[in-house]
């Protein structure tokens, strides 16, 4: 599934841990914003890691969830283009 994840976590650490984490799922596409390519499973990890370290009174993370058809509609101006999933891995 193509999920868009943002945040907006107040404190320095608690960002970067996040921010750290998102890399290993995502494409960062903007300072907070990543685009990612993941199944459910991954989904859930990722929304347990970010329960376990925001502080809910100043921080928020937002996940959309993004359909094919959806996903023919998004617009983009400027640089960058729509993560995509790659046709042949290198192991």
């Amino acid at each position: 599934m193509f999920v868009i994840i943002s945040y907006d976590i107040v404190e320095d650490k608690r960002r970067n841990k996040i921010s750290k984490m998102l890399e290993n799922y995502g494409t960062r596409v903007q300072f907070s914003v990543f685009e990612c390519l993941i199944d459910a499973l991954q989904l859930k990890t990722i929304k347990e890691f970010a329960e376990s370290i925001l502080e809910t009174s100043a921080d928020s993370m937002r996940y959309y969830i993004l359909c094919e058809s959806c996903l023919k509609k998004v617009d983009i101006i400027g640089t960058g283009e729509i993560t995509t999933d790659l046709d042949f891995y290198v192991v």
